[in-house]
């Protein structure tokens, strides 16, 4: 009986992993709901209260479309989830600069209320 040098299924082994890997299927449900947080992210005001967050995922979400027609689908899988990421802190730094604008507008509105009080008071 004849003895196979383990090392010789070295290069088969190489090539039944990264075989693997390049038949990764496309990230479509990730880049659905990739859309789906810039979509939100959007409507929150995110592209007027957190520009620059916004914009981070924009171009991360673009970059993952690309990475998909290019059938670099980890890639694409990767920047799809960061770009989701950015765009949910997006949308919840807009909607706490809302709240804060909103808290700000009911102290100034408080503030005149008591002025208004005081004077009507004064003798």
């Amino acid at each position: 009986m004849r003895r196979v040098n383990r090392h010789a299924w070295a290069p088969l082994l190489v090539l039944l992993l990264t075989g693997g890997c390049a038949s990764l299927p496309p990230p479509n449900e990730q880049l659905a709901q990739s859309e789906v947080a810039v979509r939100n992210a959007d409507e929150a005001g995110a592209r007027t209260f957190a520009p620059l967050d916004f914009r981070r995922a924009e171009t991360k979400l673009a970059k993952a479309r690309t990475a998909v027609s290019e059938s670099e689908y980890e890639t694409a899988r990767r920047l799809a989830q960061q770009a989701e990421v950015d765009a949910e802190l997006a949308q919840a730094k807009a909607r706490a600069t809302k709240a804060q604008k909103s808290v700000d507008e009911l102290r100034r509105s408080i503030r005149t209320l008591q002025e208004e009080i005081e004077r009507k008071s004064a003798p």
